[in-house]
C-alpha cells in the first residue's frame, strides 16, 4: 500500500469514525477509544513500524500528514496517537520483537512516561528510580503525566540508571505491572479525551531484558530516537489545529451576513484582511514542518536545530491562529458545536507540553551559541 493510498484510507477513517466521536470524546472528556481500535485495526499503529514485522515502515513525513489530519477532527485522538508513535520508534529500536510485531499487527497501544513530578517540565532531568533484583528490576516514581494513562498496554519509562554513569535509563513497563496506579481521570481545558494523568509505581517489578538501550544511556535514547518524533508530530498536530479553525472561520467569514448591507464579513477588508494573515502564519509553519521532515530523513546537518524549532513555531502559530479565528468568528465561535473553541482549547497543549516552548526557545539559543543543550 502507497503513502497515498494509506492517507486516503485515513480519510475515510476519520469521516466514518474518528470525526463523529470528537464532540463527545470532547465534552464528555472520554478516552476516543473507537478511533483508536479503528486506526489500530486499519494499520495505522504499525505506521512506523519496520517492514520486517509486518509494519509500514513509513518515514516522518508520512506520519506528520496523518497526525495532522487527525488533529483537525480530533485533537484527543491525534495527541494520543502522537505519543504511541514516538514510544515506538523507542521499541523498534531497542524492543522485543513480539511486542513490535504486536504493535504493528495493530494490538499493542503505546505511550511515553517521562514527566516526573520532582523536575517538573524538565523530562531531562529523571527523578524516578530503579533497584536491580536478581533477574528484575524494582521500580518506584512518581510521573506527572502520561498520556493514555490506564488505557495504554505499556509505558516507555524512563529512570534513573541501575549502575552505570548517566542521567536515565529507559524501560519497556507493562501498564498491568503490579504496582503502577494511575492517579485518577484527567479533566482538563483540552485534549480532554487523552487519559492523561498522573502515573505511580510503588515496588512495581518488571524483568530485566525490558530495558531499552544501554543502562544510563536513556537520555541519549530519547533525544535520538524518541524526541525527533515527538516534536515533529506535535507540530503536526498543531498544524491539524490550526487547519480546522481556518476552516471553519473561513465558513463563517464567507456566510455570516449583514443583510441591511447585502454583505458578508468577507466582503469587509479588516476580517478578509486578519485571515489572510492567519493563512501565512499557518502555510509558513507547514512549510518548516515539511523541511524538517526532510532534513530528519536525509540526515541533514541543520536537522538537529529543525527539529528543535519545528514544536516551538508550530506551537506559537497555532495559539494566534486560533486565538484570531476566535475573533473572526465571533459569539458564533463560543458555541462548542461549531468547534472553534475546541480547536483553540486543544493548541493551548502545545506550548506547555515538555519541552515547552520556552524551553524549546533556551535549547534553540543553546546550540546556536556553541553551549550544551541541556
Amino acid at each position: 500500500m502507497t503513502t497515498d493510498t494509506r492517507l486516503d484510507v485515513l480519510e475515510d477513517l476519520i469521516q466514518q469514525t474518528v470525526s463523529p466521536n470528537a464532540l463527545e470524546v470532547d465534552q464528555q472528556g472520554t478516552f476516543p477509544r473507537a478511533s483508536i481500535d479503528a486506526l489500530l485495526a486499519a494499520g495505522f499503529g504499525g505506521l512506523i513500524s519496520a517492514t520486517d514485522v509486518g509494519g509500514h515502515g513509513a518515514g516522518f513525513a508520512e506520519a506528520s500528514a496523518a497526525v495532522r489530519k487527525l488533529a483537525a477532527a480530533c485533537g484527543s485522538t491525534a495527541m494520543i496517537y502522537t505519543m504511541h508513535l514516538a514510544a515506538t520508534a523507542a521499541i523498534e529500536t531497542f524492543g522485543p520483537e513480539d511486542v513490535r510485531r504486536d504493535i504493528a499487527a495493530g494490538r499493542h497501544l503505546s505511550t511515553l512516561a517521562f514527566s516526573e513530578r520532582g523536575s517538573r517540565s524538565q523530562f531531562w532531568a529523571t527523578m524516578s528510580n530503579a533497584t536491580a533484583d536478581g533477574d528484575h528490576v524494582i521500580l518506584d516514581a512518581s510521573k506527572s503525566w502520561v498520556t493514555s494513562a490506564d488505557e495504554a498496554d505499556s509505558y516507555v519509562w524512563t529512570s534513573r540508571p541501575l549502575a552505570a554513569d548517566g542521567p536515565s535509563t529507559l524501560w519497556l513497563v507493562p501498564a498491568n505491572t503490579k504496582g503502577i496506579v494511575v492517579d485518577g481521570p484527567f479533566d482538563g481545558l483540552g485534549l480532554r479525551g487523552n487519559a492523561s494523568s498522573p502515573v505511580t509505581a510503588v515496588a512495581a517489578r518488571i524483568d530485566r531484558s525490558m530495558r531499552l538501550g544501554p543502562d544510563g544511556g536513556g537520555l541519549d535514547a530519547a533525544l535520538t530516537h524518541v524526541l525527533p518524533w515527538f516534536l515533529v508530530l506535535n507540530a503536526s498536530g498543531s498544524l491539524g489545529f490550526a487547519d480546522a479553525a481556518l476552516a471553519k472561520a473561513l465558513d463563517h467569514l464567507t456566510s455570516a451576513r449583514f443583510e441591511h448591507l447585502d454583505q458578508t464579513l468577507a466582503d469587509q477588508a479588516v476580517p478578509r484582511g486578519r485571515y489572510g494573515r492567519l493563512r501565512v502564519l499557518a502555510d509558513s509553519a507547514g512549510a518548516l514542518v515539511a523541511d524538517t521532515c526532510a532534513a530528519l530523513t536525509e540526515g541533514r546537518a541543520d536537522a538537529p536545530l529543525r527539529m528543535l524549532e519545528v514544536k516551538a513555531a508550530a506551537a506559537e502559530m497555532a495559539l494566534e491562529v486560533t486565538g484570531e479565528a476566535m475573533r473572526i468568528g465571533g459569539g458564533a465561535a463560543f458555541r462548542r458545536d461549531i468547534g472553534i473553541e475546541r480547536h483553540f482549547r486543544d493548541a493551548r497543549a502545545a506550548g506547555v507540553m515538555a519541552p515547552t516552548t520556552d524551553a524549546l526557545y533556551d535549547m534553540i539559543a543553546r546550540a546556536l551559541t556553541g553551549m550544551p543543550l541541556l
